[in-house]
């Protein structure tokens, strides 16, 4: 590849929640009937060229996991369930993201579309992890970072926080 293209293309709606540490966007490559196989290639391009250790997936598929271990990065999958309770895999997502920062790896989270679900884990991971005091001010930071507001579904993922273990120090 040559010329801007060897760097890939930024997956669509890129939010930095941590700055140049924790970022959020809707799955590389798109989704349902937009998923384009090329289009998430450049997108791990551009994930790798920008230093990104590691891609947490919050889909409720292993949709794009093989692509990423094709392209040698790094992967977690944490499928947060739609209407069971979500603070098991919440605690063990929380954790792998806290040991990832930890290590200093570079991380995007992402599900099929940067809606309510992927705004939620972040701000509850902001509350769990101690770097935000409380669920109101998460979201609205998250809010303000993503541009768009926070529905229920994701103001419930926040509440959850309230009911998990707290961080253990690591």
């Amino acid at each position: 590849m040559k010329g801007k293209w060897a760097a890939g293309i930024p997956p669509r709606n890129f939010a930095w929640i941590i700055r140049d540490r924790l970022a959020v966007s809707e799955r590389p490559g798109g989704f349902a009937a937009s998923h384009r196989r090329v289009r998430r290639q450049e997108e791990i391009i551009w994930l790798r060229v920008q230093g990104f250790n590691r891609v947490v997936s919050l889909l409720p598929s292993p949709h794009n996991l093989a692509a990423y271990e094709e392209e040698g990065l790094d992967y977690a999958h944490f499928p947060v369930p739609p209407s069971a309770d979500p603070r098991a895999v919440l605690a063990d997502c929380y954790a792998d993201l806290e040991r990832s920062l930890g290590e200093g790896l570079r991380i995007l989270v992402h599900q099929d579309e940067l809606g309510d679900r992927v705004m939620g884990v972040v701000a509850g991971f902001l509350v769990w992890s101690g770097r935000l005091p409380s669920g109101p001010r998460a979201v609205a930071l998250v809010e303000n970072l993503v541009g768009h507001q926070m529905g229920s579904t994701g103001r419930e993922l926040v509440v959850a926080v309230g009911g998990m273990p707290p961080r253990q120090s690591v």
